[in-house]
């Protein structure tokens, strides 16, 4: 194998010259070689700890990754970072920290690739915001990267059917509504998550996945095993050789996510009926790249694709079961099938996203994915809402929902901790529309996600006869009449700081409005007469969010972005 020129190469700043004898000699003390030191590094970059089943099998994948990188002839060096994970955090104050530590992700793994010039960087990310943290490093630092999904969790088994960490949310709700026994709860959360791997439905983990193949930053294919399956070590390995593929041929992120890519991966969500978090991760990624991409472009292009996966939780399966059918694969052919993609757009293999899918052939016997001639709703699965009470937007997942209208009036609460406990004492009633605010990402801090909430409620049998509205977020795994992301936030005066108890709104969201039926005359002495919150958080990684989080409708991003920077660390 020949020699590799560093002299453009980050790690130079390192490993080359005699005045960098001082740092080799930290590189002899763990093990390296002369020869080792000589060749580009790559950072391996997990989120593998204990917290979760989501990042519980990384560790072992990261060996596979570095195995690959070595084969290929670079140098892997392997770290981690942060996760917080969703699930444990729902319906507390901890939900707080959530949306933040995408951003703790980012710069973290940007400080480790900047600190020891790492020239490349695979990342292997497998709860809700590290996916999306993972990829907005990768453009933002713009060296040679692959991303790798660490793979969902297998269906649990309960009562002869397969579920799901959602069914024992909305258990909670059939619990408290006297509809299910103590030991069915507790045999339910005992064998709804049988092993490693994040949540198995179309949740923000398994969207952020389907979006890493298509958006061309991750290998064909790899989104799809189940996190045992050894399958995903394979793809470990073929990740790590393609990083040093890229690394000589100097292919970079930005090469890759442009708007072409940033559109396909919008489509998918629309496709799969994803979660209405990738409408703040893809502007996020996108203001890495200096794209400005926002809410409403996503949810225009999610809008206009036919909806064709019938996943959990508006549909009947698992991302277990599109994996059988052929992986992600299968979704993006169909979409390429029926003109839905821009099929010219480069991947991390060299190749176009059109070239890497041209052998796949589109299963018929199945009832996982249909082809886009036959589609589940010719409109995507997830639509943005614009009006008097949102006019910085708002969106809704409406996969699966048999209404798209809703109007009644509001019952208002400053917290979700007061909206769960109104819900759980079922101090509501049919037509209300529940308006929990002060949640966005200025307010929250952090912009909590209302799972627990929305959950109680479809467990009371509540979930067609009330509608939900906040300026936080919900899960991947939310469904039923409930608008997120509305902006402008509560807590920056925003229309839904103004509203009172039984204030007529209505929504359409066929007709993507969103509107309290108020004279502006009346909102506007209630603006006048309003005075800002003060949180409890006055200092600490949250006060410092808060400081910096811009709104939700351009991703709740905390830095000037791409449009603003002065260089590219891989040009350093």
């Amino acid at each position: 194998m020949t020699a590799w020129d560093k002299s453009k190469l980050p790690s130079r700043h390192t490993t080359v010259g005699p005045e960098r004898a001082p740092h080799r000699s930290y590189y002899y003390a763990m093990g390296l070689t002369a020869e080792d030191i000589a060749k580009p590094f790559v950072g391996v970059a997990t989120c593998w700890n204990e917290a979760a089943p989501c990042n519980i099998a990384l560790s072992r994948q990261a060996q596979s990754v570095k195995a690959g990188v070595t084969e290929a002839g670079a140098t892997p060096r392997e770290f981690t970072t942060i996760t917080v994970t969703d699930g444990i955090a729902m319906g507390h104050q901890s939900m707080k920290s959530s949306l933040a530590s995408r951003e703790v992700i980012a710069d973290s793994i940007e400080l480790t690739m900047r600190g020891h010039c790492y020239d490349g960087l695979v990342g292997v990310a497998g709860c809700d915001k590290s996916l999306p943290g993972v990829m907005m490093a990768m453009v933002r630092l713009n060296v040679p990267s692959v991303f790798m999904y660490g793979g969902s969790i297998r269906p649990g088994r309960f009562q002869g059917r397969d579920v799901t960490v959602v069914d024992v949310f909305e258990a909670v709700g059939q619990h408290a509504a006297g509809n299910m026994s103590d030991a069915d709860l507790l045999e339910l959360e005992q064998h709804a998550c049988p092993g490693a791997g994040a949540c198995g439905g179309q949740f923000t983990a398994n969207t952020m996945a389907c979006i890493s193949e298509v958006i061309g930053l991750a290998l064909p294919g790899s989104a799809g095993a189940p996190a045992p399956d050894e399958t995903r070590d394979h793809y470990a390995v073929q990740s790590g050789r393609a990083v040093v593929d890229l690394l000589r041929r100097n292919l970079r992120p930005r090469d890759i996510v442009t708007r072409d890519a940033l559109f396909n991966a919008a489509a998918i969500v629309g496709a799969t009926g994803g979660s209405t978090n990738a409408a703040l991760h893809l502007p996020a990624i996108a203001h890495e790249c200096g794209i400005s991409f926002d809410l409403h472009d996503v949810a225009e292009i999610m809008r206009a694709t036919p909806h064709i996966a019938d996943l959990k939780p508006g549909g009947r399966f698992v991302a277990q079961d599109v994996f059988h059918i052929g992986g992600v694969p299968v979704i993006i052919k169909a979409l390429l099938e029926g003109g839905y993609l821009r099929g010219d757009a480069i991947t991390v293999t060299g190749r176009s996203l059109a070239e890497n899918h041209r052998e796949v052939i589109f299963p018929k016997d199945q009832e996982v994915v249909r082809p886009t001639s036959d589609p589940i709703s010719p409109i995507g699965g997830v639509v943005s809402l614009k009006g008097s009470l949102a006019p910085e937007g708002a969106i809704v997942k409406i996969a699966g929902m048999k209404t798209l209208r809703f109007e009644g009036r509001a019952l208002c609460f400053d917290c979700e901790e007061d909206a769960f406990k109104a819900v759980d004492m079922r101090a509501y009633k049919p037509g209300d529309v529940i308006i929990i605010r002060y949640e966005g990402p200025k307010g929250g801090p952090g912009m909590r996600e209302m799972l627990s909430t929305t959950s109680a409620i479809y467990g009371q049998g509540m979930g067609d006869k009330v509608a939900l509205i906040t300026d936080g977020r919900f899960s991947g795994a939310t469904r039923g009449f409930c608008i997120g992301h509305v902006g402008p936030e509560a807590a920056v005066g925003g229309p839904i700081a103004l509203l009172r108890n039984g204030d007529p709104i209505v929504i359409d969201a066929e007709a993507g409005t969103i509107d309290v039926m108020l004279p502006e005359a009346e909102m506007a002495a209630r603006r006048a007469a309003w005075t800002p919150r003060v949180t409890q958080y006055t200092s600490g990684a949250l006060w410092k969010y808060a400081q910096t989080v811009g709104p939700a409708v351009q991703g709740a991003v905390t830095h000037p972005g791409a449009a603003a920077e002065s260089h590219i660390y891989a040009d350093q």
